[in-house]
């Protein structure tokens, strides 16, 4: 009897790996399109990527938005900040995360990023920093709940 539980759980686990890195994959996914909609200029792509309620810790101030439209409080304070320090062409490069962990409806991921831009015309380029986001498998798909920047 020992011998086929432990034959079951082994099954069962070997089952749920497919699922667990497809999950991994989805979740790893809508973070690089709320990237690549940032990178696009895409502002109602940013805000479709987060949860109705998102808490967003940033460099800039007021440095924390968060509850309803947190996203849409966020790039609204980005625009402003971007605007009164002369920034343009703003670039996330998003690379290889070095944590993915999905467990159920929850995904945590933390990744290094680049970020570069313009600055009154100048480039600037920040490397180093990093990306921790937290989303939620709604419905419609994963949808951030909570990220931070990080810069070095």
């Amino acid at each position: 009897m020992h011998k086929r539980i432990t034959a079951l759980a082994a099954l069962v686990t070997l089952l749920a790996l497919p699922a667990a890195a497809q999950d991994s994959a989805s979740a790893m996914a809508a973070v690089t399109k709320f990237v690549d909609s940032f990178n696009k200029g895409d502002e109602k792509a940013v805000i479709a990527s987060c949860a109705e309620r998102t808490a967003i810790v940033d460099e800039f101030m007021p440095h924390l938005w968060d509850g309803e439209g947190g996203c849409a409080k966020w790039v609204k304070a980005f625009d402003a900040d971007a605007a009164k320090n002369g920034i343009t062409d703003a670039v996330v490069t998003l690379h290889d995360p070095w944590h993915v962990d999905v467990s159920e409806n929850i995904a945590y991921v933390v990744a290094p990023v680049d970020y570069d831009f313009k600055q009154k015309g100048q480039p600037v380029k920040e490397t180093n920093s990093v990306l921790t986001i937290v989303l939620r498998k709604e419905k419609a798909g994963w949808r951030i709940t909570a990220w931070t920047w990080a810069k070095h």
